[in-house]
């Protein structure tokens, strides 16, 4: 909706039938009642804002002003780069572990420098990206005619803020907000063998199938993997830090501190533990040592399945695929449970140590509960125990080294199994592997850039409202997508682009920290299969928050997202073609929405839901949608109002998406608007339709900066450049007579050649 707006005229009255509908465009602040301290914060946002003002009677024929505005955002460029830049660390991390995994035997050593040359090119497009994405100067969002661009593809299509301010001479003064965006696709690569949904199903099924040289992972085991990963890389330095800290209060000779210090390295090192708690550790270490040069199963000594040993002394041939998992019933597991027991072990030993320390400089007593010690860990916490005139420091300190040392065992040991697994991702079909990651990385980027956009002013607009910081912190936020994409030709690839690029958004987490300086650009951490955005608060917002979000405890979002196709190739695809995607979608974000709804009314307290139940029931709008999605009717957008109206409802981001977030997007999001007006603000019912009027009027939205719509084909002289021309209603007819037409210039074509 932001390519053909321009605040050229200053005032526009539309006279009907002796009433006026006063138009003043102007553009000013992004809102003008909002305090100064927010400003920064909105200015990290929202760029160029356009306002337009409207003047409509009601009911009770007074009047009610709306200030509609509409801002671009920089967090367009803003969020690719840091993501990029995010992933880029990651490959680089990954292609080095793949070099540290030691050696490996022949077959298994040439597929790892394969898949190493590869993923070094993917470096380099990486970077080349992000280098011209550096060198963007110009405009804060990406035009529908740059869709196509290789350079730009991480960045979101036409990213706007719709933004509706109404002040009722009856009701409280009220926002409503609508992000739009153009949905989240790979159009440089474009759909010729369709989106991602399909191209994943397909992928998987032919590597469950091949008779390839490797071994097989389902992709849970694979993402398994990748979080136990994760995991390490984020606890391991967190230990590391806490060992550090109870060091420094043993030399302080601090009992508390210590004790503080010692909760927060006990309760780091046993997720550390648990973490590898999982069968698929130990079946990659199976795998891998089998991967080793004369690598031999051994099997711990055992009374019984001796034909199992002797026919696991000859390893299996390194050229034949694995059909599954390797089993550790034919590995000796021994050695790695003593190395992951001597992780516990050494922690229990600080335990019994501190309790010694604290319990001595408390009774004056060196020698009492010896034998407490000599249960829970090794002989060395019995031999500092013997030098109790030593410091704090110096008895501690040799125990914190033997646990960072087995730390360290355990680390190298599970990174190279896991690293192996993931190894056997990329062997199956490099090309293909790498390039629907690449697909999956531009779609995702495209949708958390608008996702961070709409947080934000989320954030923003509902800052000071308890109920719903609460429910941020206690539920999550649901993100509500409206699709208007059709299932015909290329738009069904989109599609499936879109429907993969938004359910990844729950591998995404916010947390709200205090901006110390003037950047309150949010900043991402994190590797792919799990991202936090911080986003950074001024100081007096900041303390407006929960203790529970001051504290850092991130906050989820959970994205659903719901399609009606409205456009012509729409009408083709429910006649001669297939709508099945659109109804699969529809029908699993249903589910997604009501297990939502579902854990919203058991955690929120009872007098705030009350306050969702004043007007429509939550329950009865969710069972109608439900009713709607399974009717299976045709262009049915009752759907995306009932999808909409349960969105504001629960507090949620509301975004429209279209193939370029332009026609179809700009007539959805004023029909929605004047619906709100008459629904929720006593729009008077002769002036829906003016209403309607006045705002995709062509005075009111300025000319096409494009001679060619990409939507729409090219125009003409005759054809009006609003983007807000057609309502859905004449959209819905004029399909039909594009089918009537075909038909008759068939049969005009027959008769002429008879």
């Amino acid at each position: 909706m932001g390519e053909i707006e321009d605040g050229e005229a200053d005032h526009i009255t539309t006279d009907v039938q002796g009433q006026k509908c006063a138009l003043v465009c102007e553009c000013t602040a992004p809102e003008s009642v909002s305090r100064k301290d927010n400003l920064p914060f909105l200015n990290a946002v929202l760029k160029n804002p356009v306002c337009k003002l409207y003047r409509f009677p009601t009911s009770d024929n007074k009047w009610m002003r709306i200030r509609e505005q509409m801002s671009e955002s920089i967090l367009s460029f803003h969020i690719p780069k840091e993501l990029i830049s995010l992933q880029i660390k990651e490959d680089l991390c990954r292609n080095q572990e793949l070099k540290e995994l030691g050696e490996l035997s022949p077959h298994w050593d040439n597929l790892r420098k394969n898949v190493l040359t590869h993923c070094d090119q993917m470096v380099n497009m990486y970077q080349d990206i992000l280098t011209e994405l550096s060198k963007e100067t110009g405009s804060s969002f990406k035009s529908s005619s740059s869709k196509g661009e290789k350079t730009l593809e991480f960045v979101p299509i036409n990213l706007h803020l719709q933004r509706m301010h109404v002040h009722s001479p009856h009701l409280k003064d009220a926002l409503y907000d609508v992000i739009t965006v153009g949905a989240p696709a790979a159009h440089f690569q474009g759909f010729k063998n369709g989106g991602l949904r399909k191209l994943l199903h397909r992928f998987e099924t032919e590597r469950r199938n091949t008779g390839y040289q490797f071994i097989y992972y389902s992709p849970e085991n694979t993402a398994k993997a990748k979080e136990v990963l994760s995991n390490i890389s984020q606890l391991q330095p967190l230990i590391a830090t806490h060992a550090d800290l109870l060091l420094n209060s043993a030399s302080q000779h601090s009992p508390e501190s210590l004790k503080n210090s010692l909760k927060m390295l006990s309760e780091k090192t046993e997720l550390f533990v648990h973490a590898f708690k999982d069968q698929l550790v130990r079946s990659a270490l199976l795998a891998l040592y089998t991967a080793r040069p004369g690598g031999v199963l051994k099997k711990p000594p055992s009374p019984k399945n001796s034909t199992e040993e002797s026919s696991s002394q000859d390893p299996p041939p390194p050229m034949r695929r694995q059909d599954s998992i390797p089993h550790h019933s034919d590995y000796d597991e021994e050695e790695w449970d003593r190395v992951w027991a001597h992780v516990g072990k050494s922690l229990n030993c600080i335990i019994a140590m501190v309790d010694r320390l604290i319990e001595r400089d408390g009774s004056g007593e060196g020698d009492d509960g010896s034998g407490k010690d000599g249960e829970k860990g090794p002989s060395l916490g019995d031999s500092a125990i013997t030098h109790p005139q030593e410091d704090w420091y110096e008895q501690l300190y040799p125990l914190i080294l033997t646990l960072k040392d087995c730390m360290g065992e355990v680390v190298n040991r599970a990174k190279q199994s896991l690293t192996f697994v993931l190894l056997q991702e990329l062997a199956y079909s490099l090309p293909q592997c790498l390039m629907l990651t690449l697909r999956r990385d531009v779609v995702f980027s495209q949708a958390l850039a608008g996702l961070v956009c709409g947080f934000i002013i989320k954030l923003h607009t509902s800052l000071y409202d308890p109920g719903f910081l609460e429910q941020l912190h206690t539920v999550g936020l649901i993100v509500q997508y409206e699709g208007l994409l059709s299932t015909y030709s290329e738009e069904i690839g989109m599609l499936e682009d879109m429907a993969v690029g938004i359910s990844d958004l729950k591998k995404v987490a916010f947390k709200i920290t205090e901006a110390t300086s003037n950047d309150v650009l949010p900043v991402i951490t994190g590797r792919r299969e799990h991202y936090v955005v911080e986003v950074k608060l001024p100081g007096r917002m900041f303390e407006s928050l929960p203790l529970q979000i001051k504290e850092g405890q991130l906050l989820h979002v959970y994205p659903v997202l719901f399609n009606v196709g409205i456009n012509e190739q729409q009408t083709l695809a429910e006649r001669f073609g297939d709508v099945s995607l659109q109804e699969s979608i529809n029908q699993e974000n249903f589910e997604l929405l009501k297990e939502y709804y579902t854990v919203f009314m058991e955690k929120m307290p009872p007098d705030y839901i009350s306050h969702f139940q004043e007007q429509n029931d939550l329950k009865g709008l969710l069972e109608n949608l439900h009713q709607n999605i399974q009717a299976k009717k045709r262009k049915n957008v009752e759907i995306m109002w009932l999808a909409a109206t349960i969105c504001r409802k629960l507090n949620g981001i509301r975004f429209t998406c279209c193939k370029s977030a332009k026609d179809r997007t700009s007539m959805s999001v004023t029909l929605e608007q004047c619906s709100i007006l008459r629904d929720e603000h006593q729009l008077h019912k002769d002036f829906f339709i003016r209403a309607l009027d006045c705002m995709r009027s062509r005075q009111t939205q300025g000319a096409l900066n494009e001679s060619d719509d990409p939507e729409t084909g090219c125009l003409t002289d005759n054809k009006p450049t609003s983007r807000h021309f057609y309502p859905v209603a004449l959209l819905l007819v004029s399909s039909h007579l594009l089918v009537v037409w075909l038909i008759l210039s068939l049969a005009l074509l027959l008769a002429k050649y008879q």
